[in-house]
């Protein structure tokens, strides 16, 4: 395993004042969706121009994905929201029910079919530390209909797909583990669950807790270690360790492929947890969103939320 010879900048210096999280490159006009999760934040940043919008949601937001016949998808604690941008209108879709004392939704993606899956997690008093198995994963199908895929689940994070929609990967940072599922892309079920990588091999330093995912067109799958400056590389067919970069933000939240030909990496990171004083002198750039080229790969189109 090598670290990748790449370049690596700050995109948008302390983006987030909280989590920075759900980097999704919208095709359509070019920007950088993400979140800023306890602020309950949405952003639109335009990479050419450096103009940062902004909407304010009623409570914590960690998801944000285009709706294929206009504005957003979002979440807001346990409620999933359409947002229309130009009017600043936020409409309910629905709200999941409360399985722990305090639990929301953390990650989300859509499967190429349209089918926006979201996941939740118990209340977390401190970074990494939270109320164990009260999450669930849920699909939202076309018709606005809500499915309880996964239960028991810690911290839902990361989902990718393979190209040819037979695998989903997906994460629960509690135990450090990336999983694989056999996926219908007819029916959008999942079975046969199994270890695809096991970061308990790597101390939390090493690799950190897996958070944010994507995968690059090669099938690799690159992860953010929570807590390791990381975002790393790997085979998920051997579970391998192939590479990985390091940024200066220690709190890795998520990365996504964008940029006019997907060959650019955007990676979110977060503040929360920190003093003031830990802040200024252990990661003086937390919050940040950071750009990585020169991987000598590139990503796909995300794609939408088909209503």
């Amino acid at each position: 395993m090598a670290s990748s010879k790449c370049n690596v900048e700050t995109l948008i210096k302390h983006a987030a004042s909280t989590i920075g999280e759900g980097p999704h490159w919208e095709e359509k006009t070019g920007k950088l969706l993400y979140v800023d999760i306890l602020s309950n934040d949405v952003y639109r940043y335009d990479v050419e121009t450096g103009d940062n919008e902004k909407m304010h949601l009623d409570g914590s937001t960690s998801i944000i994905v285009p709706a294929e016949d206009g504005g957003y998808i979002a979440s807001s604690l346990r409620k999933l929201c359409h947002l229309d941008w130009e009017t600043k209108t936020v409409t309910d879709i629905l709200e999941v029910p409360s399985i722990g004392s305090n639990d929301r939704f953390n990650d989300g993606k859509c499967d190429s079919n349209g089918r926006l899956w979201a996941g939740t997690m118990g209340y977390e008093s401190e970074p990494a530390v939270n109320e164990l198995e009260k999450g669930c994963l849920y699909k939202l199908d076309k018709g606005k209909e809500i499915h309880t895929m996964v239960e028991g689940v810690s911290i839902s994070n990361g989902l990718a797909w393979t190209a040819d929609n037979t695998v989903m990967y997906y994460i629960d940072s509690i135990p450090r583990h990336v999983y694989a599922y056999d996926f219908d892309q007819a029916t959008g079920s999942i079975s046969n669950k199994r270890i695809a990588v096991d970061f308990n091999q790597w101390s939390i330093d090493d690799a950190g807790f897996p958070d944010g995912m994507t995968i690059d067109i090669e099938g690799k799958l690159w992860v953010a270690g929570y807590m390791s400056s990381k975002v790393l590389q790997f085979d998920p067919v051997t579970g391998a360790k192939i590479r990985q970069v390091t940024v200066p933000g220690k709190r890795t939240t998520s990365c996504c492929f964008g940029g006019r030909d997907y060959t650019e990496m955007f990676v979110t990171s977060g503040r929360a947890g920190w003093t003031e004083e830990e802040f200024q002198q252990l990661d003086p750039l937390a919050g940040s969103v950071f750009k990585v080229t020169g991987l000598g790969v590139k990503g796909l189109p995300a794609p939408n939320y088909q209503c």
